[in-house]
């Protein structure tokens, strides 16, 4: 049995919590890089898987449970507040209610789907990534942690993307939306992949 070190797993809560609400309040903007269009909070949200498969690797899945529902419970929070924030009647003085309405107004959809997502994905991690643990008796970590995620990443997607932007225009069919799954998705892949050596200093200095 590891020893609990309580202060670097509110370290890690605290920025498996940070990045949840920043993948989805800064998710609206769309980039650019090689060629390749894609929100912002991909970048951020593959970040949590990472987090969540350290803490489960040291501190088994009971642990990771803990983040979970904390990260769901804060996921409402910022839904529930977001959805008052906008609602509510602007003061005579601030000229930006418009604007402010449009960027997180929109927020409101992406963060239920988000919220689901979240839920179905970072579960099927859990469960997943304990699975073969037991199968390959505690050794390669790399293989659990990048299969798990690839499977969840592909869940949190799917769910994220039907959720979020199906219907929206007659444009957002079925077929339409799975071309936006799969480069997304792929894209999740490789940074799964390169924050691989991360994992591995993660559970390094989880252990000490």
């Amino acid at each position: 049995m590891v020893k609990v070190n309580s202060t670097k797993l509110s370290i890690l809560l605290g920025l498996f919590v940070s990045i949840l609400i920043a993948a989805n309040l800064l998710s609206t903007k769309i980039t650019t890089f090689l060629g390749v269009s894609f929100s912002v909070g991909v970048i951020a949200f593959p970040l949590t898987f990472l987090i969540t498969d350290i803490v489960e690797e040291v501190y088994g899945k009971e642990k990771t449970k803990v983040f979970i529902k904390v990260g769901l419970i804060s996921l409402i929070f910022i839904l529930l507040y977001t959805t008052l924030a906008v609602n509510l009647p602007a003061a005579s003085r601030y000229d930006y209610n418009e604007e402010y309405k449009i960027i997180f107004g929109s927020s409101i959809r992406i963060m239920i789907a988000s919220l689901l997502g979240f839920l179905a994905s970072q579960y099927n991690d859990l469960l997943t990534f304990n699975f073969i643990k037991k199968k390959t008796k505690g050794k390669f970590l790399w293989f659990r942690n990048n299969l798990s995620t690839i499977i969840s990443q592909f869940i949190d997607t799917t769910v994220f993307m039907f959720i979020a932007f199906y219907n929206i225009t007659p444009k957002f069919d079925v077929s339409f939306i799975f071309s936006l799954i799969i480069p997304y998705w792929l894209l999740k892949i490789v940074i799964a992949i390169i924050d691989t050596p991360f994992c591995y200093l993660g559970v390094k200095w989880l252990r000490k």
